[in-house]
């Protein structure tokens, strides 16, 4: 993209608004805004001047004349000077009113004067190759864009600030230096001067990937933070899948009655806990099918429940019969056999064997605890949290919250310049990998020179994260995922 070239786009989301911005970056962002609008004060960095924005089909000379009736909107221009503005360009943004007729004729005429239709991301990478941003930064303004909870927006707005790129540059710095120390160790073989010992080169490089691999650890739950889960909520009919998921959703996106099989298909919401974008997918009741709709929408929750990152297991703990700890039955009679829960219960939570899961024991209210009943025992040895939870009167969703949010992060706390995409985690895996073989190879006595090359490719894992090294096709992927005009 030929930086000499000026660029110009609409800038606010399509469609009417209060307000709506053209911006033009480039050397000649100035002369053209003069050209599109009639100001009443010349231009000046940093500060917003009024300006008619004229009738294209009116006389020029009448245009020129402030008292005219050639306006058609009236707007603010705000000019900011090179290198001093977000792209590193002159750059000029019109705020009209949000009138698609009025920003469209804008634009056009900007074209018309020689302006360029500004590519997806063009503005944020012209930030970028300015160095007014790094690519971690640059990545984060889109973050920012399409953040969905406070969590995702507090997160792209650290980024932004630069989190990660102070995280990552004592430790590059840490690397440079040991590479540098190196370089002279061959420089000066033939002095039979040693600069650094084997000892030594290893403490360094277990020095640079310590912080590192901290690092990458964090990715889990920035993953987590940045993408979303999906939780799955599955169990026999009639269990109170749907009430539940309408109590999580706070409000009644499901139909509820008391007839088993109400649920004929999954039905999904997006919701936000704690910051983390969740998918709640209800799905039927997992039972052998009565019509053919009913079995295909049992056939779509066990394709919820395996995609599902989270599996919430509600068991109908009002139907459940077990025996106390002393063996009498809860209705007085002969004790019912230990171990009370249904065999397709059983199944289903034997499937959850070493998956991301918990079980509602649901409909507190009108069951008795069961932790003093038989089934205690078996569902003990299912290995999964048991929560008591009631849809009707809203014990244990507060606590069911929690348990969801812990499962799904660990237990691990968001932390500034944590890990978000997979882009930056494969760029601290490389760097970590090639470390790993630059202290391999000096313990198997390989010569300098050959780990160099392992501690230059663990330097461009950290290079290509923050942009220095990226090839112009990964740099293009990148900004092609922008909205135009940012």
């Amino acid at each position: 993209m030929p930086e000499n070239e000026t660029i110009a786009a609409i800038s606010t989301p399509p469609g009417r608004g209060g307000i709506g911005i053209v911006r033009l970056s480039g050397p000649e962002a100035a002369e053209y805004a003069a050209a599109l609008v009639r100001l009443r004060q010349p231009l000046e960095h940093g500060r917003a001047r009024l300006a008619d924005v004229l009738d294209p089909e009116s006389d020029p000379e009448l245009a020129a004349v402030e008292d005219s009736n050639t306006r058609i909107d009236e707007a603010l221009v705000t000019y900011f000077a090179a290198p001093n503005s977000y792209t590193g360009d002159d750059l000029v943004e019109i705020a009209a009113h949000g009138s698609p007729v009025v920003l469209n004729t804008l634009l056009q005429a900007a074209l018309g004067l020689g302006a360029r239709l500004a590519e997806p991301g063009e503005f944020t990478q012209r930030a970028f190759l300015s160095g007014r941003l790094d690519l971690t930064q640059a990545e984060a303004v889109r973050d920012l864009i399409e953040a969905q909870t406070m969590a995702q927006a507090r997160l792209a707005a650290t980024q932004m600030g630069g989190a990660l790129s102070r995280r990552v540059l004592p430790v590059k710095n840490d690397l440079l230096e040991l590479i540098a120390l190196m370089e002279a160790g061959i420089d000066f073989a033939e002095d039979d001067l040693s600069v650094a010992s084997d000892e030594e080169i290893v403490g360094r490089i277990a020095g640079v990937r310590a912080p590192l691999a901290a690092l990458e650890a964090t990715f889990a739950h920035g993953r987590i933070l940045h993408d979303g889960l999906t939780l799955a909520i599955v169990g026999r009919p009639n269990a109170g899948k749907s009430s539940l998921f309408n109590a999580l959703v706070e409000r009644d996106r499901a139909i509820v009655t008391a007839q088993p099989g109400t649920t004929r298909d999954t039905v999904s919401e997006r919701i936000a806990l704690e910051g983390i974008p969740l998918e709640l997918v209800d799905t039927a009741g997992l039972r052998e099918g009565q019509d053919e709709a009913e079995r295909m929408g049992i056939a779509r929750s066990r394709e919820a429940l395996a995609d599902a990152a989270i599996v919430l297991m509600v068991l109908d703990g009002s139907e459940i019969v077990g025996v106390e700890l002393g063996g009498a039955d809860l209705n007085g009679s002969e004790p019912a056999r230990p171990g009370s829960l249904s065999e397709e219960d059983r199944v289903l939570a034997n499937s959850l064997a070493g998956r991301p899961a918990l079980i509602a024991w649901n409909k507190a209210d009108l069951a008795a605890d069961w932790r003093s009943r038989a089934v205690a025992g078996e569902l003990a040895r299912f290995g999964l949290p048991v929560l008591e939870t009631s849809a009707v009167s809203g014990a244990g969703i507060a606590e069911l919250r929690s348990a969801i949010v812990s499962l799904a992060t660990g237990g691990a706390a968001a932390e500034p310049g944590m890990l978000t995409s997979a882009r930056h985690h494969q760029a601290i895996q490389t760097a970590i990998a090639g470390l790993d073989e630059a202290a391999q190879a000096v313990a198997g006595g390989i010569p300098h020179e050959m780990i160099l090359l392992d501690l230059y490719r663990a330097l461009w894992g950290l290079d290509s994260l923050t942009g220095q090294t990226t090839p112009d096709d990964v740099l293009n992927l990148i900004f092609s995922t922008f909205c135009i005009g940012k």
